[in-house]
Formats: structure tokens, sequence, C-alpha cells
């Protein structure tokens, strides 16, 4: 390939960065990435009554927190109305499309007549071969490409294959309105272009709108980008992606606790696939990906694969960088803030010892963030169910036995604490999980946590002591 690759992703405005856009964002970087290319960030804010600022600022924060970056500025497209108008009056110019009078009771009536003929509705080009003279005084019209109206126009896809649309489906569409704004349909053209997009990869409920576009790059002599239509996802069910399959925005999957990394390495395998391969870091799929790889089939979006990939995402890091990405975290999830207040430094120092257990029993940063909690727990500690339940007269007297090897230790750590239990366990003829329950559940308030000793490592001596003595108390 001679010519460097330029692909886009444009959202509009006027919602969230929902799953769905971001996966189509996260092709669109692949691509550009794999074979050396750049990607560019357009905002389709034409639709003035639904865009807000809000919504274009929740999708550039989405954007960064997936890592999927973008060459330059985002383009604007309502700040290049005044380039659309000029392209539409040069079609008109060059007798390539033309200005329409026709009423809003006029194209009714043509509505009306092509239902009764079981037909679908078409404008009939009543003003395709009229003289600008005949237009009626004080009224703006509205410019209307003329389509090819024999043959068929052909939309060459690298994941549709070749699909040919019939020229007498494609009527003359209008491209700029009578109030001198732009259809989406035809800004949409001028801006890749202008733009030097070489590759359009998009969902492919836009395939309807390649043919059209292509009507308009035809009639301004300019290349067509090439064209990848890629399927919708569908929810576990086989329906089109809904709120309550995870048709979320971005900022959802976060406040759930996955990992970008993780979020993105799923979105990638919905649709397309390298082997056999599940588990992939970025550097994989950069080097991996090619557009014609993706299937043509919608793919099925399923939580519980999500979760189960994002634990072994979270078992893969390295536990620095897993702390880290964890409190950067902490303000976006539930009850995140309560813990963030509480981690001072010390804290911190003990949430990256603990880190090796904490997260082999984690699926997502939310769980993380449960069965953390017990490092910065006020003292006595408020127990769950589980653990108020094992913590019986049988379990503090168990404690209340411990405690003075415990204290005899001078060098704290999981091998010294462990050797304390072991050693009543044997003298007494316990089994060690009849004593390691009730350590547990003093030490954390749960009936589950991490290694039993590694928590009395990490808690440290004078901690770990005082909540012991909580429960015999």
């Amino acid at each position: 390939m001679s010519e460097t690759v330029v692909t886009r992703f444009a959202p509009s405005p006027t919602g969230y960065l929902h799953i769905g856009g971001a996966r189509t964002a996260l092709f669109n970087w692949l691509y550009a990435r794999h074979t050396g290319g750049t990607m560019l960030l357009r905002i389709e804010d034409t639709d003035r009554e639904r865009s807000t600022d809000a919504a274009t600022a929740a999708i550039l924060d989405g954007l960064s927190w997936l890592g999927l970056t973008w060459e330059g500025e985002p383009v604007s497209q309502f700040e290049r109305a005044a380039r659309h108008r000029e392209v539409a009056e040069e079609l008109v110019r060059n007798g390539k499309a033309y200005y329409c009078y026709a009423t809003p009771a006029e194209l009714e009536a043509m509505r009306e007549k092509a239902r009764a003929e079981g037909r679908p509705p078409r404008y009939d080009g009543r003003w395709r071969d009229r003289d600008p003279s005949e237009a009626p005084a004080g009224v703006r019209g509205a410019i209307r490409i003329k389509a090819p109206s024999e043959g068929e126009t052909l939309v060459r896809d690298k994941v549709q294959g070749d699909v040919r649309f019939p020229n007498k489906d494609l009527d003359d569409f209008i491209i700029l309105r009578s109030d001198g704004n732009p259809t989406y349909m035809h800004a949409v053209v001028v801006d890749d272009h202008d733009m030097g997009v070489t590759d359009i990869i998009r969902g492919d409920d836009h395939l309807t709108n390649a043919a059209r576009q292509t009507v308009i790059y035809d009639a301004m002599g300019w290349t067509v980008p090439r064209m990848a239509h890629i399927p919708l996802i569908h929810g576990a069910d086989g329906a089109k992606l809904s709120k309550r399959h995870g048709a979320l925005g971005v900022e959802a999957y976060r406040a759930m606790g996955y990992l970008p990394e993780a979020l993105l390495n799923y979105l990638a395998r919905l649709g397309w696939s390298h082997g056999d391969d599940e588990i992939m870091s970025v550097a994989d799929m950069v080097s991996w990906f090619d557009i014609v790889d993706v299937n043509k089939g919608a793919a099925r979006f399923d939580f519980a694969k999500l979760e189960a990939l994002n634990g072994v995402h979270m078992r893969a890091m390295d536990d620095a960088a897993l702390t880290n990405i964890f409190i950067e975290t902490l303000p976006h999830l539930p009850n995140g803030e309560a813990l963030a207040a509480k981690l001072d430094e010390k804290a911190k120092d003990r949430l990256l010892q603990a880190m090796p257990g904490l997260k082999e029993r984690a699926r997502t940063l939310v769980e993380l963030a449960d069965s953390a909690y017990f490092l910065v727990a006020d003292r006595p500690l408020a127990l769950d169910e589980k653990a108020h339940a094992i913590l019986d007269a049988d379990a503090k007297a168990v404690l209340a036995a411990l405690l003075p090897g415990f204290e005899a230790v001078t060098d704290w750590n999981a091998a010294s604490t462990e050797a304390v239990v072991r050693s009543y366990s044997e003298a007494n003829g316990l089994k060690l999980g009849k004593l390691a329950q009730p350590l547990r559940a003093a030490l954390t308030g749960r009936s589950t946590s991490p290694g039993v000793f590694d928590v009395l490592a990490v808690l440290g001596r004078d901690e770990s002591l005082a909540r012991i003595g909580d429960q015999i108390d």
C-alpha cells in the first residue's frame, strides 16, 4: 500500500460514547496503527438540537480512557457548513445538482401516491430538468443531486464484499436544505474528502448511505475511499444491543471496574479473531489486526466473558501498575470515594503488598475494592453476616489461645505467624482451617480474603493484634 492510510472516527455528540461506537473507534485505530497510518476524529454535530458539549466531552473522555488517541484537533462538522454549501453550489454550476422548489404539500402527495402503489417513497424528479427561471419568486429551493437513474451503483466493501444498489432506488436526494444547511449525507462526503480519509470503517447500518455517498463522490470527480462496514453488536439473546444487554456508555464500564486493556481485548474479539487467541495485549492487536478479517455476521455481547477476561488481565498485570490504575479508578467506582479518602501513604504500601493475594480472587476493580477495604477499615471492624456466624464462642476461645503465641513473635511476617498457628494446630490436634477461618473473620470482617498469613503480614503486628483483641474482648 503506497499511500498512507487515514481512518476517522466520527461520532454524533447526542449522548455518551456507547460500546458499539467504542468498537468502531477501536477498529479504525487498530487499522491505522497496523498500517502505519493515522486516525482522525470528527464530531458530527450538525444536529444542533440534540448535540451537546457535555456529550462531546464524554466521548473525548471515553476515547482517552481507552487509550484510543487521534491525530490533531477534533474537527467539528457544524463549523464546516460554509464549505458544504460551497460544494453543493459547485455541483449546481456543473450541472450535477439542481434547485428543487417542491412544496411540503407536493412532497407529501408524492409519498401518498407511492404508498398507494405499493412502492417505496421516492422524489419524482419534477425540478430536475426545469429551467431555473421557472423558480417561484422569493422562495429558496433545496439542492438535490442528480442521481443516475439507470444501471447500478457498486460499493466495494472490505467486509461485506461487493454490494450492488439499483440506481432506480437512489432518488435525487437533498444535499443542501432550503435553509442553507447541508444534509448529513453530503457533509460526510465533503469532510472525508477534505480530511484526506482513505479508509472508512463504520457500522453496517451505513451500508445504504455508502451508495448515496458514492453518487456525490462521482459527481465531484473525487476518489471514493475504501469502505469497510462492520457488523453491529447484538445482545447474548441475538437481539439488537440495547441498554439491558450492555449498550452503555464507556464510563459505565469504568464504573463497573473493567480495565481499559481488557475492554479493548474483548471489543476486538467481537467480530474479529486471530486464530484461537483469546487474550491479547494492545501491541498484539495492533500487530495482528486487519480489517479484511472482520466477520460479516453480528457479534454477541456477553458480560460473563468480559468479566472472566478482565480477571485474566488483572492477574497478568504487574502489581504496581494494577495498584496505580486501581487508585486512579477509585473515584469512578461505586463507594470508591470512601476507600480513596482513607488511602494515605501507609495504606497505599499495604495495598501494594496485598495486591498479589487480592488480584487472585477479583475479576473487576469493584471486587478488588470490596476485598481491599479491610486494609483501611476502622476498628472495631464491622463484621459481615458470614464472619459474624464464624466468630462464635468456640472461635473466640481459639483466638484467645493463639494470641500469646502471636505476641511472642519478634520478626513479624507471613512465615513467622504461620509457624505460630501450625504449632498450635499440631499441639491441639486441630485442622489448620479451623484456626484460619476465625482469624480471617477477625482480621478482615469477612469470610473470604487473600491468604490469612499474607493478611497478617500486610496489616503488621500492632494492627493484627489489636483486631484479634477486639474480637476476644
